[in-house]
């Protein structure tokens, strides 16, 4: 486009792109102050013409907002430190948590690669549109994490993991909950019993709901958001909010259990946990429930031999206005839960060490023994079952960060937590 140098330039380059640029960044165009109109050329390009043929080929390559490169060039000579930016927008219709405005930095050597590069680059994010400030001219993209950006075949073979993940933690929830039905019936009634029943109970019906929603548009013909996916939404939404607060109370119980051995009874203290264990979800799926968040949610797939491809199940649903607000705070929730169970660990590894070392403060031998007899464990055998207990603590749900850095962290995260029951 054919702008003067005393004028901003303003304009669409497509109906998702948008560039601004001020005039002091037109005057510095080789030869401007000559000119009564500079010539700036605003592209938008594909970003496979930005990847490597390695990065490529093992799948590591960052996701572009769209697929789409902004290239922004005037005059011959590079245009840099400019005194006002020059502003990019960029409109996401993706379902995506963050994202990052980049320039592609050009190779020092003609043997070395390009890359992508947030110098002289900031981000503003309002919702729906990435607006970019940049201090040059160049390409320009927004790197973004979306909530699925897997192709199809890994989406497949995630897809299986997690089902047969599932299917067994439904069996052996199943034989867990037996078990502990059998030792409480045996005489053994320790509170530890029922909270480990309780999250057993929660674990089922996450893992059920969850095989239940996610095969629901793969064998039902009728794909409309109907009560049935909005019923199967809520309950899986419950399930899990349920599974967490029984993960804390695991957390919470193996601290009294553990660090305030001498000050444990609270009457009716399983009462009390399953009010707040099972409470707690209800009230805030029935609030959900009442907001009409739960139906039919879509999952496209950034696959680029498919671009259309996409996947469903019954959980928020992606019409909701207000979604993400409360797909945010169910993942602010699993973060304080992760982080305090981390704490709650933290605390019994330290107290079982001060144990080891002899330096509890107990008066005397006797005292020594007494603790060791109402453990009924040696110290060593504690210290490991209390780190095989992070799972138990649903430790490795914060793994769910390493979902957004890599695919090797998507399965990782996608098999330890599907087995989790």
């Amino acid at each position: 486009m054919n702008v003067k140098p005393s004028e901003e330039a303003e304009g669409n380059v497509t109906p998702d792109v948008r560039v601004q640029i001020p005039s002091s960044a037109l005057q510095k165009i080789k030869g401007a102050s000559a000119l009564e109109e500079v010539m700036v050329v605003a592209s938008v390009l594909n970003s496979t013409y930005f990847e490597s043929p390695t990065e490529t080929q093992n799948n590591t390559t960052p996701s572009v907002l769209g697929w789409r490169v902004l290239s922004v060039k005037g005059g011959t000579d590079p245009i840099k430190n400019l005194i006002e930016p020059i502003k990019l927008t960029f409109r996401s219709e993706e379902n995506v948590t963050n994202g990052l405005c980049v320039f592609w930095k050009e190779p020092e050597n003609l043997s070395g690669k390009g890359s992508w590069s947030t110098d002289g680059c900031q981000t503003k994010f309002n919702g729906e549109e990435f607006i970019c400030s940049s201090s040059h001219m160049s390409f320009f993209a927004v790197l973004v994490n979306p909530e699925m950006s897997v192709g199809e075949s890994h989406n497949t073979n995630l897809r299986y993991i997690t089902y047969v993940g599932s299917a067994l933690s439904v069996i052996f929830a199943v034989i867990s909950f037996f078990i502990y039905m059998y030792l409480r019936r045996r005489g053994r009634s320790e509170k530890a019993i029922g909270i480990h029943m309780q999250l057993t109970a929660a674990l089922l019906f996450l893992h059920l709901s969850f095989l239940l929603s996610g095969s629901w548009f793969h064998v039902v013909e009728d794909q409309d958001d109907g009560w049935a996916c909005r019923g199967l939404g809520l309950i899986l939404h419950w399930s899990l909010l349920a599974t967490l607060t029984w993960l804390a109370l695991e957390g919470f119980h193996l601290y009294l259990l553990l660090v305030r051995v001498f000050n444990i009874s609270v009457e009716r203290y399983l009462l009390k946990l399953s009010i707040v264990g099972w409470g707690f979800p209800t009230l805030a799926a029935m609030a959900c429930g009442i907001s009409g968040v739960y139906g039919k949610y879509i999952l496209e797939l950034k696959d680029k031999e498919n671009p259309e491809s996409k996947s469903s199940i019954c959980w928020m649903s992606s019409e909701f206005k207000h979604r993400q607000v409360i797909g945010y705070l169910t993942v602010a929730f699993l973060c304080l839960v992760v982080l305090y169970n981390t704490c709650m660990l933290t605390l019994v590894v330290f107290k079982l060490y001060l144990i080891r070392s002899g330096n509890m403060g107990l008066k005397n031998s006797n005292q020594w023994r007494n603790v060791k007899k109402e453990k009924g464990l040696d110290l060593w055998k504690k210290c490991a079952a209390v780190l095989i207990l992070s799972c138990v603590l649903g430790l490795p749900w914060g793994l769910a960060s390493t979902t957004y850095i890599s695919l090797s962290g998507v399965y990782v995260f996608t098999i330890l937590n599907s087995l989790q029951g």
